[in-house]
Order: C-alpha cells, then sequence, then structure tokens
C-alpha cells in the first residue's frame, strides 16, 4: 500500500513531526514556451527524483518510459533501494520486467502468496530486509525459495496475519540460508519446535531481535539457546510452560526487551523473570488477565526495571527509561523522536517498543475484550496517536489501524463506542489522520481513511472531520488508482454522509464524480470499494440537489450496471438502495423517470426482490416502490414480472423485518394504483399476505399494507376477495385502534370502497341458503365496518362546534373547524381526478357515515392541493403517501 523512501525526520516545532516524509518541492517558475505548453523536460534532475520517488512502483516505472532523460532520471539508484509492492497486483511477470531496476533493492514488503512467489524474479540479490502480510496462504516451499536467494537478509518479518502454512522446517531454512540475519519476527505459526530454534542459535549469530507471535507452541528451553538475542517477543503465544520460560531471564546474558502480552502469565513468572535477569530493561506484558486479576500484583519488586501492564501508568513508566526529566507524561515518544543526544542502546529499546506496542495494541483492538474502557479512554487511544507519529512506517499504519479498529462495537450494524472516538478527537487525532492522509505512502493514506470512516459514525467527529477539511482529502483519495486507498475513502465518504450536513460539501469537493468513476474502474474484481461507493451514493442520493448531481455524473447508469451484473450481496443492496433514493424526488427533478427508462433497470430490480438475502429484497421493493409512482414506471415494472414477483415476496415475509414487509406492502400499493395491476395483484393471490401485514405490530407496515388494500377494494372481485380471506376484521382493527392515523384513515376508505354498494351487484349468484348465508355475513361485516368508520371520523370532529361554526358562517369559526379535522401526514398526498369522482360519487350514497367519509376524505384532499399550491389537483396518487429515503 505504502511507498517506502525513508528519510530523517523533520522538525517543525515543539509539538509536530514530519516523519517519513519529504519536504515540499520547490520548482522554479519555468514559464510556458510560445505555445503556452510548460516544458516537464526542463526540470532540474534532482526535483524531477524527488518526484519520481513519492510514486509507487508501478506509476515510477510507467512515468520512466515517457522519454529518454527521465528514462535515465528513473533508473537512478537511489529511487530503487526500497520497494513496496502491497499497493497492486505483483507477479512474476511484472517482477521479470522491473529486475533490471531492482539490483541493488534493500528493502522489500509484499502482500500475499503469488506477491510472495514473484519476489525471485525480481533477482534483488542484495536484499537486506523483506516483509510480508497476508501471508496465510504462504508455504515452507515458497519461504525457502526466497531465503536461498537472499543469503544477504538481515530482516525478515511476516503478520501481523498468521503464517498458517508455515512450519518449523522453514524456520530451520532460513537459518541455514541466512547467516546475517539480526531481525525474525513471525506470526501464528502452529509449531516452533526446538531443532528450529537451535538453527537460529546456531547459524545466526547475529541474531538479536526474535519474535515468535500468536504461535500455537514455541519451544521454551531452545529460546535460551539463542544467546545473541537481545528483545523477545513471545505476545500471544498459547501454551506455554511458564516455569521454563521464566528461566530464560538467566540463560539469555544481553535479554533487554521481553514481550508477554496476551498470554496467560501469571504473578510469579513474571517476579522470577524480573530478578533473575540482570540485564532485563523492559518486561511487557499488556492485557494479561491471570496477571492483571491476580491482587498480589502490586507487592511483585521490579527490581529498577519496567513493567508495562494495563494497570500500569504506560507513559510514566516509559518515562522513567530516561535520565532527562523533560521526557515524561503522553509525550514521551515526542520527546524521544525530536532529541538531539541519542543514547544507542536506548533508541533501539524505544523503537522497538514502539514495534511490540502497536502490534499489541492492534491485536487487542481486534479482539476488543471486555473490561478495557477505562484503559482506552485514558492511555490507549493517546498511546496509538503517539504511536502514529513513529519514523516506523509499519508502526504508523498499525496504529493508524488500531484507531480504526477499537472504536467499533458492532461491526455488523456499524456502531462505534462514542466516547472512545471523542477520545480521539480531543487528543487532537482528527487532525493527525488527516495529516497522515495526505501522505504519498498508500499504505498509510489507507489505514488513516480507514480510521476516519469509522470514527466518522460518531457525528461530533464526522463534523470536526469537515471542519478540519477531511471531506476534501477524502473526496481526492475515492480518485485513487490504489483500490485499498479508494476503498477507504469511499468509506469515509459514506459515513459522512449519513446526515444532512455534509452531503453538499461531498458534491462541491467532487466526491460524488469521484464514487461514479469508481465504480466504473472497479466493476469487477472490487466488492468492497463497490458496496462503499454504491452506500454512499445511496446516501447522496437522499438529497434532492445532490440527486441531480449523481444522475448528471453517470450515476443511474453506474447503479444499474451494479444491480443488473454484481453478485455479491453487499453491493446489491447499497445499489438498489441508491437507486430507490434517486427515485424518491417525485416531481421535483426527472430521477424516478431516468432510473426506469435505464435499459435493464426494472428487470434487475424484480429479480433482486427474489434474493436470499433479506436486505436485497428489502431495498429492491423499496426501489420500485419509489419507481412506481411514474405511471410508464408502473406498468414496465408489471410487464417485468414484478406484480409476481412482488405478491411473492409479501407471501414470504410474514417473519420478516418491519422494513421489508413495509416495503412489500407499499410496491404492491404503488402498482395497485394502475386498475390492470390491481386486478392482477389480486389474482395472483395478493389479498391475503397485504390482510396478515394489516395485523403487522409495525406502525409503518400498517401504513402500507392498509394503502394497497384501499387500491384493491375499489375493484369488486377483490373487494370481495378481502371480506373472504378475513380482511375486515383487519382493517376494522386498523381503523380503530392503530397508533398511524394515516393506517386508520386508510382502513377506514378501504372499508368504505368495500361497502358502497357495488360487491353487492357483483357478489356471484349462488343456491339459496348460500346466498342467504353469504347475505347475512356481507350484511355483518357491513354493520362493523360502517361503526368503525363512523367512529374513525368522529374523532376528528366536535359536533356543537361544527353547528356553532355553520350557523355562523363565520371564516374562522370554520377554518377551526376543518383545522381540527385534519391529519397532518396528509399534507402531502396528492389525488387523481378519478380518485375525486369516487368521493363525489360516494357523496350520494344513501350512507349517511359514507357520505361523511367522503366528504373527510375530500377535506383532506382539499388540504394537500392548498399545501402543494398547484394550478389543479395533480393527476398522481392518493394512495402514494411518501417516497422512501434512507441514509445508512
Amino acid at each position: 500500500m505504502s511507498r517506502r523512501v525513508r528519510r530523517k525526520v523533520a522538525k517543525k516545532g515543539k509539538d509536530e513531526v514530519v516523519s517519513i516524509s519529504y519536504t515540499e518541492i520547490e520548482v522554479e517558475d519555468l514559464g510556458p514556451d510560445r505555445n503556452g505548453v510548460v516544458d516537464w523536460t526542463s526540470l532540474p534532475d534532482d526535483t524531477v527524483i524527488q518526484l519520481f520517488s513519492c510514486l509507487n512502483y508501478r506509476d515510477r516505472a510507467s512515468l520512466s518510459s515517457t522519454c529518454r532523460t527521465w528514462r535515465v532520471l528513473g533508473a537512478s539508484q537511489c529511487l530503487w533501494s526500497s520497494l513496496d509492492l502491497r499497493a497492486h497486483k505483483f507477479d512474476s511477470a511484472i517482477a521479470t520486467s522491473l529486475a533490471s531496476r531492482c539490483v541493488n533493492v534493500q528493502k522489500l514488503r509484499f502482500r500475499g502468496a503469488e506477491s510472495a512467489d514473484a519476489i525471485i524474479h525480481l533477482q534483488a540479490k542484495n536484499l537486506r530486509e523483506i516483509s510480508g502480510d497476508y501471508c496465510r496462504k504462504i508455504t515452507d516451499a515458497t519461504l525457502s525459495v526466497i531465503v536461498a536467494r537472499h543469503e544477504a537478509l538481515e530482516s525478515l518479518q511476516l503478520g501481523p496475519d498468521f503464517c498458517e502454512r508455515i512450519t518449523g522446517d522453514a524456520i530451520k531454512a532460513t537459518a541455514l540460508c541466512c547467516p546475517n540475519l539480526k531481525k525474525l519476527r513471525f506470526s501464528g505459526i502452529r509449531d516452533v519446535y526446538a531443532d528450529a530454534i537451535n538453527a537460529l542459535a546456531k547459524h545466526c549469530p547475529n541474531l538479536v531481535d526474535v519474535g515468535f507471535l500468536d504461535c500455537l507452541n514455541v519451544d521454551e528451553a531452545a529460546l535460551g539457546n539463542i544467546l545473541s538475542v537481545r528483545f523477545l517477543a513471545v505476545a500471544g503465544t498459547t501454551n506455554m510452560t511458564w516455569g521454563v520460560f521464566s528461566c530464560l531471564g538467566h540463560k539469555l546474558p544481553k535479554l533487554t526487551g521481553l514481550d508477554v502480552s496476551r498470554t496467560d502469565i501469571g504473578p510469579i513468572a513474571v517476579s522470577t523473570l524480573l530478578s533473575s535477569s540482570r540485564s532485563l530493561k523492559v518486561l511487557c506484558a499488556l492485557n494479561c488477565p491471570a496477571l492483571e486479576e491476580d491482587t498480589s500484583i502490586s507487592t511483585i519488586k521490579t527490581n529498577g526495571k519496567l513493567l508495562l501492564a494495563l494497570f500500569s501508568d504506560i507513559f510514566r513508566g516509559l518515562s522513567s527509561l530516561f535520565a532527562e526529566t523533560t521526557k515524561k507524561g503522553r509525550n514521551v515518544f515526542l520527546d524521544w523522536r525530536c532529541s538531539k543526544n541519542k543514547d544507542k542502546n536506548l533508541n533501539e529499546i524505544m523503537t522497538w517498543l514502539e514495534w511490540i506496542l502497536s502490534h499489541t495494541l492492534l491485536r487487542t483492538a481486534e479482539s476488543n475484550p471486555q473490561g478495557l474502557d477505562d484503559f482506552w479512554l485514558k492511555r490507549g487511544a493517546a498511546l496509538l496517536l503517539s504511536l502514529m507519529r513513529s519514523s516506523q512506517e509499519d508502526v504508523q499504519e498499525r496504529a493508524a489501524t488500531g484507531l480504526a479498529t477499537f472504536v467499533v462495537i458492532d461491526d455488523e450494524n456499524a456502531s462505534i463506542d462514542c466516547g472512545r472516538a471523542e477520545a480521539v478527537m480531543q487528543d487532537g487525532g482528527i487532525r493527525l489522520l488527516l495529516n497522515l492522509a495526505k501522505s504519498w505512502r498508500e499504505g498509510l493514506q489507507s489505514e488513516a481513511a480507514k480510521a476516519l470512516a469509522n470514527l466518522s459514525v460518531n457525528a461530533n467527529v464526522a463534523k470536526a472531520v469537515a471542519e478540519e477539511g477531511g471531506i476534501n482529502i477524502l473526496a481526492g483519495l475515492a480518485r485513487s488508482m490504489n483500490r485499498l486507498v479508494a476503498e477507504e475513502a469511499a468509506g469515509g465518504l459514506w459515513n459522512l454522509s449519513v446526515g444532512e450536513e455534509h452531503k453538499a460539501a461531498i458534491a462541491e469537493a467532487g466526491g460524488v464524480k469521484a464514487l461514479v468513476d469508481l465504480i466504473f474502474k472497479w466493476s469487477s474484481g472490487g466488492d468492497g470499494v463497490l458496496e462503499r461507493a454504491a452506500g454512499a451514493l445511496a446516501n447522496l442520493a437522499a438529497d434532492d440537489k445532490c440527486s441531480m448531481v449523481v444522475a448528471l455524473a453517470g450515476g443511474v447508469h453506474a447503479l444499474v450496471m451494479l444491480a443488473r451484473n454484481c453478485k455479491f450481496e453487499g453491493v446489491q443492496e447499497q445499489a438498489a438502495r441508491a437507486l430507490a433514493n434517486l427515485a424518491s424526488h417525485g416531481d421535483s427533478n426527472s430521477n424516478n423517470a431516468a432510473v426506469g427508462q435505464e435499459a435493464g433497470a426494472l428487470e434487475a430490480l424484480v429479480q433482486l426482490t427474489r434474493s436470499p438475502h433479506e436486505g436485497v429484497r428489502q431495498e429492491a421493493a423499496g426501489a420500485l416502490w419509489n419507481l412506481s409512482f411514474d405511471d410508464r414506471n408502473r406498468e414496465a415494472i408489471a410487464a417485468a414480472g414484478g406484480v409476481e414477483a412482488l405478491v411473492t415476496l409479501a407471501q414470504s415475509c410474514s417473519n420478516a423485518s418491519p422494513g421489508l414487509q413495509e416495503r412489500a406492502a407499499g410496491a404492491l400499493w404503488g402498482l395497485s394504483v394502475s386498475e390492470a395491476n390491481s386486478i392482477a395483484i389480486g389474482r395472483e393471490g395478493g389479498v391475503a399476505p397485504l390482510i396478515a401485514l394489516a395485523r403487522s405490530d409495525a406502525e409503518d407496515v400498517h401504513e402500507t399494507a392498509a394503502g394497497a388494500l384501499w387500491n384493491l377494494a375499489f375493484n369488486h372481485s377483490n373487494a370481495l376477495r378481502i371480506v373472504e380471506e378475513g380482511g375486515v376484521p383487519a382493517l376494522v382493527h386498523l381503523c380503530s385502534s392503530s397508533v398511524s392515523k394515516m393506517a386508520r384513515f386508510m382502513a377506514a376508505l378501504a372499508l368504505a370502497y368495500m361497502f358502497d354498494g357495488r360487491i353487492d351487484e357483483f357478489a356471484p349468484m349462488a343456491t339459496t341458503s348460500e346466498s342467504s348465508s353469504k347475505s347475512v355475513s356481507l350484511e355483518g361485516a357491513k354493520r362493523m365496518a360502517l361503526k368503525h368508520i363512523e367512529a374513525f371520523i368522529l374523532t376528528f370532529s366536535d359536533p356543537p362546534a361544527f353547528a356553532a361554526a355553520a350557523a355562523s358562517s363565520a371564516p374562522a369559526a370554520l377554518a377551526q373547524v376543518t383545522e381540527r379535522a385534519r391529519i397532518q401526514e396528509a399534507g402531502h398526498l396528492r389525488c387523481s381526478g378519478a380518485e375525486i369522482g369516487r368521493f363525489v360519487s360516494m357523496l350520494r350514497n344513501s350512507s349517511s357515515i359514507l357520505k361523511a367519509c367522503a366528504a373527510f376524505a375530500l377535506l383532506q384532499v382539499i388540504y394537500a392541493y392548498r399545501l402543494l399550491r398547484a394550478p389543479v389537483v395533480t393527476e398522481i396518487l392518493f394512495r402514494k403517501p411518501f417516497f422512501l429515503k434512507h441514509n445508512m
């Protein structure tokens, strides 16, 4: 991910250090030539080389091919002394093409088994340092070949993820092939047996730093044979025999630092190690439950040695390593880095401490054990922020990842600990992360963006990120050619776009265009970046103005492409949600029609309603609901099989989440505006599941189910089906008991439609006994329906006040009466001319209750009309109460 070119730490002031970065490049004004074109070949050679050094290896090689001069400069040895292969795909073909430039490469970082296999093709025989991650699939054979081809190796590190397929055999081969080895750190090896360790002791006399972290078995006695070791780490390693291990103190004469963090070591072994070793300076035992739970721990004598544990003041303890009294408190690492009087031994201790602390804090954050809130708030967050200023790039990256991880409580539901997030903000962490995000090193960009994304789930932190210029930085990173950087930046924009506060700023920063371009750029093989980009666009599309920006940037085509072609459920869900939000703005823009007209959009959404994943089904149904606002879309959805698919969905979601139930019923509600669709829904068996949904405990489901039944009830066949399927009691219950006034209103209208006399005319002929029974049944249902319709209307009226207002005809009194009868939630409803005609016809009904119901409905129409300020009552849905717009 990162581009590794070492530079000295540049002091910027008392409290600020810029590490591993170049000073700003000052380029003299070359001025345009006669044609107004800058001649880049006239740049000074050292400036070109410095620019090249800020590029990843792939871009550096590509730029070198533009002209002869830059080809020579691009091959400069100083540019190829260090190589980071993690950012892009690296295989044997690429390695072969770079081989001529890599003769003098000394430091190399790689990622994954494929890159490991390709390393030997670089022919970098002078390699001194190799560091790899994502090493789970690397085998003994691969590692043995690597060490055999690079006998000058001095440092080999694989982790922090587990090296599951590497055994002690590969360690033994490393010892035999690399006699100059000084540092060896492996994570997650199953069995580090005695022969492998003894081989290191025998063949690597300069080995001073050994780390076997998170291993299953390590031969404790054999470790005592590596007499040259100064720093030893067995953090996270299980099955340790501490009685044997504690004897290492007097066996290893040079042992200076020991890390036993995240193990089950107890106070007796700790006490033995501290008392038996004369050379030991630091014993790190962070997150060791057996040690921390023992009440006798406070009586352990450290004998002048530093014991770092969760219960200790780590910053104060680190300060005790220095003779100067100024190095105290949370700035101990910063003071050490800025110190002019460098002590070699102390520098080695502090450098090692940075590495093991960053590793342990990251692992602890990943496991998130209970009871550490106090530690994270008082010391842990500050430690991570301090380590982010390290001059070791892997320490910086792990610290940033630790910040991204320790705030997360529930990754599945994107919930974070607000106290921890705000602790990072209060300690200056936002500005530090943004500075790292601006680094030219892609590894830091990625991890800093990830931390900013997670922290921005907290609204206060999101505000701070925006105020510090973070939106522009993340929008810029979203344009990166490095997929991991772009993915984390898109995640940051996703979280920042949840509220309304930052949507406009993201659009102004070019974030919308960057997100749309990401979808086209990584349309295959980038599930993570696609999900984040689609999720951010979905949030942005909920805003009217931003939705237009999304459409103008090509977002409709991009999102439909994802809905049609991507097989990853996370991407499908966010793409459907984005399309739903794009279509949610009604007449305010043309996006609803644009989505429906995009080739394959409706077919893809209909298909997604059949997904095995509930989230995908829910968002697809929501999109179809919103799209059904448009007349052409409504008929096209039905033609694409939408009626059958949505009825099937409604039939299957009785035990699903309220969100899915609401959208399934809502989509049927929208489609049922068309009489042909209404008949088709009834014929496909849609009445029964809608009645079942009307009995839901969720208020929102009440509204959509009642609305759909209302539309269906206008068709006499459907009205009869509703009666036969037991819909009258369900609607009566809604009309009288639902918390939602809208649900009660629509249930009353459905009942009114059912019993306005048409159902009697069209009821099928039957035998005399059957007819008599049915007549009694219908009559009883009608009486029950009319009773509750009347009761519902009366809740909005005051007869004495109404009589007085009618008698006086005073405008103020009439306005007061009509305002009391108004349903506020109905203010956004619009009614078609045909619907108004139905209500007018109902005014002529012989039933006074139905007349009152029609008048009440017309009153709501008048209010809606007045609020819309339309010249005529808009010919669109009265039964489409709102558009789904939701942020995540």
